[in-house]
């Protein structure tokens, strides 16, 4: 039976991840914060970084659940797979 292992992410990248979110994330709403225009344009503005973060996190969600579950299909067919051919002998005479 094989086993397919999967690669985890070491901390620097995680870490890198966790940056890379804040700064990006932080740069804009100060940008937002500073931009010459009225407050409901900056609001409008806010209101839209807000709704692309919580919809990327749910895109990232969805795509994790989808791989996992595709992961547990496979190891249940894989399991299945190895039973039968356990139980199989090539061998073995089928006469009544």
């Amino acid at each position: 039976m094989t086993s397919s292992v999967q690669p985890r992410t070491t901390s620097a990248y995680y870490l890198q991840a966790i940056l890379s979110f804040t700064l990006s994330g932080g740069g804009l709403a100060v940008g937002i914060a500073y931009l010459p225009v009225d407050a409901w344009m900056r609001a409008f503005l806010a209101l839209g970084l807000l709704y692309v973060i919580t919809s990327a996190f749910t895109l990232a969600k969805v795509i994790r659940d989808r791989q996992d579950e595709g992961q547990l299909v496979s190891r249940v067919d894989q399991a299945r797979l190895d039973k039968l051919l356990a139980e199989h002998d090539p061998f073995r005479l089928d006469t009544p």
